[in-house]
């Protein structure tokens, strides 16, 4: 028998150890994190840097089971699994059976596999990688052939703003490796996306969406509903925020009004730029930094001689700023209404339920929201490709109705609407918690 750093007894030492619970959730510090995958205990102090999502993901699993997590975010478990095997430190001690909900998952996976809605049509993705080019190659085309008067301009603008728009949704596929079987295709393809067609970090951007996708709409893991100073979101915050008295330089029973001027403008041409390139500088991310310089090169050597020095930089700046609108409208309806709140170590279906919704699908929005219409169905399978998420969704409504956990999908303006709606509402128990407490 042996101690583990608490004092707690241990019944074995080695990888033959067996953990309790107890001993387990002690070693959730910033320099020592325990997590359960799968009944085993894996020490990822030091493999928390070295890991591709991020050390933050697997952070905020610290001292917990990280089992659905594991599985929801890896398509190759078994090959994820030998760089595991020197990390595992013992097995969970008190292995208690499995929730119904927990089986019930597991077993909805398990149908989506023998179905093969796991495997994605690479016809689809073709013509739509084949749709972001053209958009670029038109927009050149018509400022070659026509000049730069107001109507091809114009043009040129929407066909550059739907090229930047849909290369998010595409870079978010391949992110979530869905397009291509091996882990590496789809890493080299987002490089590319990213980096010369949008300018941006796949690093940066694993590093947040990841963290979105494990723990999502929960205060201070979801880096998505980070928004110091600017704004108080769902029910527990503002009230936290006013009865402690932060108000800051805004007023927050405003936000519902002076959101259209900040947040959906602003995120892309400002905020977005500062943040990519910090992040890239103070990683020293070179290889993305690189493929930024390729788009930018690219763009000026395109465009550049057309528009000139100025019309060339304030294009771009239109085009972000129109992207920025579409992105921040698209993916907040199905997050920012839901609720918002500490972590309740709930289990994958209810976490993911909570904090998402979907809209409905037509052609339009498929196409207009990159299918994170169907953002429940994504959440809980973020690898499954796009394609084939609608083809889930009546076994995800019988599964939520089984357990009594709602399921929601909107239309596409009353998503929109509802975004207003819920800051309009934490506004004001802010308000009521600020001057009435």
């Amino acid at each position: 028998m042996g101690k583990g750093q608490q004092g707690q007894v241990v019944t074995r030492v080695g990888r033959d150890a067996a953990y309790s619970w107890d001993e387990i959730k002690k070693h959730n510090s910033r320099y020592d994190k325990w997590l359960v995958i799968e009944n085993g205990v894996y020490d990822v102090t030091r493999w928390m840097t070295k890991h591709p999502g991020g050390f933050k993901v697997l952070s905020h699993y610290g001292g917990e089971d990280a089992t659905e997590a594991f599985v929801a975010f890896h398509p190759d478990k078994s090959l994820v699994r030998k760089y595991m095997k020197p990390l595992c430190i013992g097995t969970l001690e008190d292995n208690s059976p499995k929730s119904e909900l927990v089986t019930d998952m597991e077993a909805l996976r398990v149908k989506a596999e023998g179905m093969g809605l796991f495997k994605a049509n690479m016809w689809f993705y073709a013509a739509y990688f084949g749709h972001i080019l053209a958009a670029e190659v038109l927009a050149w085309l018509l400022l070659w052939y026509f000049g730069v008067g107001w109507v091809p301009y114009l043009l040129a603008t929407v066909l550059l703003t739907i090229e930047q728009a849909q290369s998010s949704w595409f870079l978010h596929d391949l992110g979530h490796l869905s397009v291509f079987r091996k882990s590496r295709w789809n890493h080299l393809l987002q490089y590319f996306t990213t980096g010369a067609l949008k300018g941006a970090s796949s690093h940066w951007w694993n590093y947040r969406h990841y963290q979105h996708h494990a723990k999502p709409n929960i205060i201070r893991k979801d880096p998505d509903i980070k928004m110091p100073y600017l704004f108080v979101l769902g029910d527990k915050q503002p009230v936290t925020w006013g009865t402690n008295k932060r108000k800051y330089f805004l007023p927050f029973n405003y936000q519902q009004i002076y959101f259209f001027f900040t947040l959906p403008p602003l995120l892309m041409p400002l905020y977005f730029h500062l943040e990519y390139f910090a992040h890239v500088i103070r990683k020293r991310l070179w290889k993305d930094l690189a493929w930024m310089c390729v788009f930018f090169i690219k763009h000026a050597l395109l465009f550049g001689p057309l528009l000139g020095g100025f019309g060339l930089f304030f294009n771009y700046m239109f085009v972000k700023f129109l992207e920025s609108n579409w992105f921040v409208w698209t993916s907040q309806m199905n997050h920012i209404p839901m609720q918002i709140d500490h972590d309740q170590h709930k289990e994958w279906l209810p976490a993911q339920l909570q904090a998402t919704c979907d809209v409905e699908s037509s052609f339009f929005n498929d196409w207009f929201t990159g299918h994170l219409n169907f953002q429940i169905e994504h959440h809980l399978f973020p690898t499954m490709p796009r394609h084939n998420l609608y083809k889930i969704v009546p076994d995800v409504k019988a599964l939520c109705k089984k357990h009594n956990i709602r399921h929601q999908t909107k239309s596409l303006s009353q998503a929109f609407a509802d975004i207003i709606r819920s800051l309009k509402h934490s506004g004001e128990l802010w308000y009521d918690a600020y001057y009435h407490t």
